[in-house]
């Protein structure tokens, strides 16, 4: 049988520090009897040592398209804008499924290549779970923000600034509960989707800075919005995954009340352009460079937070956990008849056969 071989692809999206596959992860996969090349990159928060450490191969940047066909080629967000056929399997997110712009560019290049798809979004289990999520460290980072929004607009300072990434957790932790020492009280936050994956994120971000939240999941919800209770809290932190339409939780009119201690939502689930999400107030995503969308304007401001990659705010942590979701998957990808990957073939095989 011949060795299996994974080429992890440089991230080329701008500020896109984290990773499909750590140093870690990759030894595992070696010491199985895979063949690991690593593409060199100055984006990703390992460095190229630590993966010639554990016995990669290390490859130049970009030179994925000269791989042997017979290797995977492993990334997380976009391929680079481009044209040639792709004949490798690739293993990615690649936000074609949905008729997003441009999706049917790159599914035709797939089919003229003879390539595949193995989309990372629609690697599932048995129940139709994935098989592995950033969900955890989105709801971190996103009720992190909102915090610190919240204790900058208590101290009389723009909601937020410009925002990078953090080396680790315990930085941007100690970033929030510096601001929140000057401020006269803690703020109360509410969580939505507390159970979830992205929900117990922003609760252990809560915990960690030791605040008081509200935490509400399916039952509180379940009798259908707009919720007046949310302006009780200081911070709303949305992290429910919606799939079908349901009342709003907030409209412009059920926050327009001058008993409104809501100063901050930061929408996790960040869905600005589908036609189920929760938080209608809004129509575009923010950004690190311009985190905020000031939403009702002084003197009881609300800002809100809609940033559609918030794992990339801490991309050691989030790769680590990402990580050890993915690679067991990874090390039985000698057997692509597995329903892991079977499935995730399908669906490609759907997608791209009337192209």
């Amino acid at each position: 049988m011949s060795q299996t071989h994974i080429w992890l692809r440089a991230e080329t999206k701008p500020q896109e520090q984290r990773t499909a596959l750590t140093p870690t992860g990759a030894k595992t996969l070696i010491d199985a009897g895979y063949k690991v090349s690593v593409e060199q990159g100055h984006q990703n928060i390992f460095t190229i040592e630590q993966y010639r450490a554990v016995g990669c191969e290390i490859v130049s940047e970009g030179s994925w398209p000269q791989a042997p066909k017979s290797a995977f080629i492993l990334g997380l967000k976009e391929l680079p804008e481009d044209n040639f056929p792709l004949v490798h399997k690739h293993i990615y997110f690649a936000h074609a499924y949905k008729e997003q712009a441009g999706a049917e560019d790159i599914l035709s290049r797939f089919k003229q290549g003879e390539g595949a798809l193995y989309d990372l979004e629609f690697l599932v289990d048995e129940n139709q779970r994935r098989i592995a999520a950033f969900g955890y460290w989105a709801g971190f980072a996103g009720a992190a923000l909102g915090v610190w929004a919240w204790a900058n607009k208590q101290l009389g300072k723009t909601a937020l600034s410009p925002v990078c990434s953090f080396s680790d957790q315990e930085k941007l932790i100690s970033e929030v509960s510096g601001l929140l020492t000057q401020c006269k009280h803690k703020p109360k936050v509410m969580v939505i989707g507390a159970k979830g994956r992205s929900g117990s994120g922003a609760i252990g971000l809560a915990k960690a800075l030791q605040l008081n939240t509200i935490e509400w999941d399916m039952a509180e919800t379940a009798v259908g919005g707009p919720f007046e209770q949310v302006n009780d809290a200081d911070v709303l932190v949305n992290c429910v995954l919606v799939n079908q339409d349901l009342p709003p939780f907030v409209t412009l009119a059920s926050l327009d009340t001058a008993e409104r201690n809501l100063s901050v939502i930061s929408d996790v689930s960040c869905d600005p352009y589908g036609d189920y999400n929760p938080i209608r107030i809004y129509n575009h995503c923010t950004t690190f460079n311009e985190p905020t969308i000031e939403v009702i304007p002084q003197p009881n401001s609300l800002h809100l937070i809609a940033i559609d990659h918030l794992p990339s705010l801490l991309p050691k942590e989030s790769s680590e956990d990402y990580g050890q979701q993915l690679v067991p998957y990874l090390a039985s990808l000698h057997d692509l008849s597995l329903p892991v990957w079977q499935k995730a073939l399908d669906i490609f095989h759907q997608k791209t056969t009337n192209l």
